[in-house]
This record gives structure tokens, C-alpha cells and sequence, in this order.
């Protein structure tokens, strides 16, 4: 699915009403209807207790009162708080207002804090409330009676539809200004938003439903590309058929490095995900001393002995034969419990410079490459980088904290940085790409917080690029996979308590979807 950015949609706005020449008016009517059916399907029974609608300045406030003249036209009892002045509403808004004035239903104008807090008790007698604050133009953070207003909102009882985003989130990020509505329910306008599925704006966005205002759809298929919601449409389209004819050779040797002495299931796992998704020929290249524990675990895979250091992590000295591994090969991955020992630092490093084919990199080689991140634009093939967000953060010489603020942010920026597709992971995982395209993931659920779940993931992004997909490809569409497997996982086990390679074993079912 597509999204865009307030900026974007404002222009498609523009377009329709200023060059194709569709009033604003027919666009605001269609909007308001569009979220008064949606109220009327979700939460009818609740309506029976009255709906409050809470408009701030502006075409959402304008929004609201064609909600709310619906309502009221089908024998509703509706209150409007408005928190913006009425004698400063203009244009299609003022037409709205007008006429529900002229409807008689009973508007209330609020302009001081205060005053407010008389009302409070109306937000938990209603049934349904409907945040007609702020839309996707709002950039700075609500302060005084909004701020207040949100509040009331989230502590009311009340069933909660925002109209477009809910009030204090920002469209383009989805971070919080300030305090946002928890909704329940959001009618967006003619396209889903950055600020609607990436985190945090995802936990206040509720159920999205994408309204059609009348923006013709030539208008809406030219708008920029840059952002993408992967779901099961764009899986479809981003899967490639896989010949009648193809063998083990057609479909890829992938060479995993991993499984340091005392760290092998990290590795097995990598490689369990990696069989799963498709690899044709899968090689566990690890030290000597885990070489036969890893044989013992993987009954599918092949495993390559490198020499070690006395800690049984692996040699610097492993760097030669480790390249000579990868000739003929067609893609490989490393990290997952490999060691983080200086020698296991060096091998990381000189991996990720001088492998030829395209490499994952995530757990114990993203901590090797934390300090020299410039090193990968020299690298000698592609890169994939799978950071959580602690990694992100040791990346990238940040907080935790600041990560988690600006997701989309940091990863675009180390992928332009680096030259490297990166996958920032976690609720809304983002993907980016060197050439700035972001892809946020619609797949997965908390029961996936338990070990090994990365190296999984790890895995099946490699066997898909070992299948020949591009690393964008690879990347977004091994992030949905994994997620989807375990969404599949959790209706059979349960929501939480399954491991990483019993959602893993899920893949296969998965790819018979599209693969017919």
C-alpha cells in the first residue's frame, strides 16, 4: 500500500480542487459522510448514548460538522465542542458550520482551558467521540485547551474515531507532538499516511479505514513513491515464480558465519530460516570446535570448519579460506553468534569489505562494525544491515531513545550513508534503501519477542537473496515473511510462547499463497 506525507497529500488536494476543478466542498462533504458511515457501522449501539464531536480550526473541524449534521440527519442526539472560534472559520468549513447551526443541533465554543473543564464529564457520558482537532497538517506540539482536550478524550469511556490522523500525531513520522488521541478508529482521506503505520503513530491510529473523497485515481497514482505499507498486495507483486525446471542450483548456495563455541543455535536458526524461505544449498561456516554440534543440529545444511582462536571464537586467520568459501556461492550472511572478540571484530570488518556477494549483517557483525560504519562504501557487493534498535543505536553512537524517535529518520539516513539497505527492526520494522525509498512492515506481533526471532530473520533474507532478489526486495519482502509466518504461528500455539523456529517452519505455508 502506498502512503504519503502531509506535504504530499496537500498537493494532491490542491490538484483536484484548483486544477481538475472538484470543488472543496464536494471533497469535505464526502469526507465527513465517509466518517459518519464508519460510525454508524462500528459502533451503532453506542450511539445511543450521544456523540460528542470535538473540532478544532480549519477543513478537520469542517470535517466535523458534516460528521456530525449526518448524525444528527439520522435522528442521533450529537454535541459539538468547538475548541477553535466560530467566528473565524471560513470557506467549506463555514458553509458546514452554518448549516449545523441552521440544523439547531447544539454547538459549545471553548477557548480557554478553563472553561474546558466544564465539560469534562460530557466526554464520559457519550458513546462515541469524534476527534476533529488537528488533521495531517500539524507540526508543532498541542499545548493548553487541545492538549487538555486530548486528554479528556483518552480518559474518557468513549468509543474514538479521529478523522484523517488522530489529533498530535505527526503525519510524516508518526511521532507523538506533545500528547496524541488514542483512537479506536481513524477515517483517513484518500490514502494512508506515514504517521498511520510507523511507530508510535500505529498504537494511536486504531483500525485505519481509507475513505474515497473524489481525488480522482490518476492523481493518486502519481504521487510519489517513496513510501510503501508491505502487505500481502505488495508481497504478491514483489514474489517471484519460481521455474518448473529449477533445481538446488537454480535457487542459490547461501554461506552463514556464525556459531562461535558455545553460540551455535544463533547460526542453526539462521540456517532453519534460512531452508525455509528457499534457499536451494544452505553452509553453516563456523569454527572447528562447533562444526560437529552444528551438524548434529541441522540435518538439511552443510557445515564448514574455520580455524579459531583458543576462546573458540573465530581467527583473523579465517579471513582467506572464509572468501575462498564464497566463490560460486550467491549470497551470505553474518553475525549471528559469531563472537565479538578483537579477531572476530577484524573478521567482521574485512567480511564486510571484501565479500564479493551480497551480505546480511546483523548481531555480533553490526557490534564489529559499530565504531567504522564508513568501511561499507567500500565494500566489494551489496549489504544488508538488520539492526534492533540497540544496534542502531551503538551504529550510530545515539540513545536508544533517540532511535525509537526518529525510526524512519536513522534508517534512511545510514542507508544514504552507507550505501547499504538497512532494516531497522521492530514494531513497524522500517526498510530503506540507499536512494531514500522506505518501506514500513505490516506484519508480525509481540509474541515474536523471544530469542532468535533475528537470526531467523537473518536467514530468510539471505536464502532469498541467494534466490536473486535485489537486496530492497530481499529485505522487505524477508521482513514481511518472517512477520506473517508468525502471525500464522500465533493463531496455532497461541499469542505468545512459540520460538523462532516454529514460526520459521510456518514460511513454506505461507509461500504457497502466492506461489500458485
Amino acid at each position: 500500500m502506498l502512503l504519503v506525507d502531509a506535504q504530499t497529500m496537500q498537493a494532491m488536494d490542491a490538484h483536484t480542487i484548483n486544477e481538475i476543478g472538484i470543488p472543496g466542498l464536494i471533497l469535505m462533504e464526502n469526507a465527513g459522510l465517509g466518517c459518519a458511515r464508519i460510525i454508524l457501522d462500528e459502533f451503532a449501539t453506542l450511539l445511543e448514548k450521544g456523540c460528542l464531536v470535538v473540532v478544532g480550526p480549519g477543513n478537520n473541524g469542517g470535517d466535523g460538522f458534516v460528521i456530525a449534521r449526518h448524525l444528527f440527519q439520522k435522528g442521533k442526539k450529537v454535541r459539538i465542542l468547538s475548541l477553535a472560534p466560530l467566528d473565524k472559520f471560513k470557506g467549506d468549513a463555514l458553509v458546514n458550520l452554518k448549516a449545523c447551526q441552521g440544523l439547531g443541533i447544539n454547538i459549545k465554543e471553548v477557548l480557554e482551558e478553563e472553561h474546558l473543564e466544564e465539560y469534562q464529564a460530557l466526554f464520559n457520558e457519550v458513546g462515541v467521540v469524534v476527534d476533529a482537532l488537528f488533521g495531517t497538517g500539524l507540526s508543532r506540539a498541542l499545548e493548553g485547551r487541545f492538549k487538555r482536550a486530548v486528554e479528556f478524550i483518552n480518559d474518557s469511556g468513549a468509543k474514538v474515531l479521529s478523522v484523517d490522523i488522530a489529533s498530535g500525531l505527526s503525519a510524516d513520522t508518526g511521532k507523538i507532538l506533545g500528547e496524541a488521541v488514542k483512537a479506536h478508529v481513524t477515517g483517513t482521506m484518500a490514502i494512508a499516511k506515514v504517521g498511520h503505520v510507523n511507530w508510535p503513530g500505529i498504537l494511536h491510529t486504531g483500525k485505519l479505514h481509507i475513505i474515497d473523497i473524489g481525488i480522482p485515481q490518476f492523481v493518486l497514482d502519481n504521487a510519489p513513491g517513496d513510501y510503501e505499507y508491505f502487505d500481502e498486495d505488495l508481497m504478491k507483486i514483489t514474489f517471484k515464480p519460481r521455474p518448473i525446471d529449477g533445481h538446488k542450483g537454480t535457487f542459490g548456495h547461501l554461506v552463514i558465519f556464525g556459531g562461535s563455541r558455545g553460540k551455535t543455535g544463533a547460526a542453526c536458526l539462521a540456517a532453519h530460516g534460512a531452508l525455509r524461505a528457499g534457499a536451494g544449498l544452505v553452509t553453516v561456516a563456523s569454527v572447528r570446535s562447533s562444526q560437529f554440534v552444528i551438524s548434529q543440529k541441522l540435518t538439511e545444511a552443510m557445515t564448514e570448519g574455520l580455524p579459531e582462536s583458543p576462546d573458540g571464537q573465530i581467527s583473523s586467520d579465517a579471513i582467506e579460506p572464509a572468501l575462498e568459501l564464497l566463490e560460486g556461492k550467491r549470497a551470505a550472511c553474518i553475525g549471528p553468534g559469531l563472537g565479538v572478540t578483537k579477531d572476530a571484530v577484524v573478521f567482521s570488518q574485512k567480511m564486510a569489505v571484501y565479500a564479493k556477494v551480497p551480505l546480511v549483517m546483523d548481531a555480533d557483525a553490526l557490534t564489529a562494525i559499530s565504531k567504522c560504519t564508513e568501511i561499507l562504501k567500500e565494500s566489494k557487493g551489496p549489504r544488508v544491515l538488520t539492526p534492533h534498535p540497540g544496534e542502531m543505536a551503538r551504529l550510530l553512537g545515539k540513545e536508544v531513545r533517540e532511535i525509537q524517535q526518529d525510526r524512519i529518520g536513522v534508517a534512511k539516513g545510514l542507508a544514504e550513508d552507507t550505501g547499504a539497505v538497512v532494516v531497522l527492526k521492530g514494531l513497524s520494522t522500517v526498510v530503506a534503501s540507499p536512494d531514500s525509498l522506505i518501506s514500513i512492515n505490516s506484519s508480525g506481533n509481540s509474541g515474536m519477542g523471544t530469542g532468535g526471532m533475528g537470526d531467523t530473520l537473518t536467514g530468510i533474507i539471505g536464502a532469498l537473496l541467494a534466490q536473486g532478489y535485489s537486496p530492497w526486495d530481499a529485505a522487505r519482502l524477508g521482513v514481511f515473511v518472517h512477520g506473517r509466518a508468525a502471525d500464522i504461528t500465533s493463531k496455532i500455539k497461541g499469542p505468545f510462547g512459540y520460538t523462532a523456529r516454529e514460526a520459521a517452519d510456518q514460511i513454506p505455508r505461507l509461500w504457497s499463497t502466492v506461489a500458485c
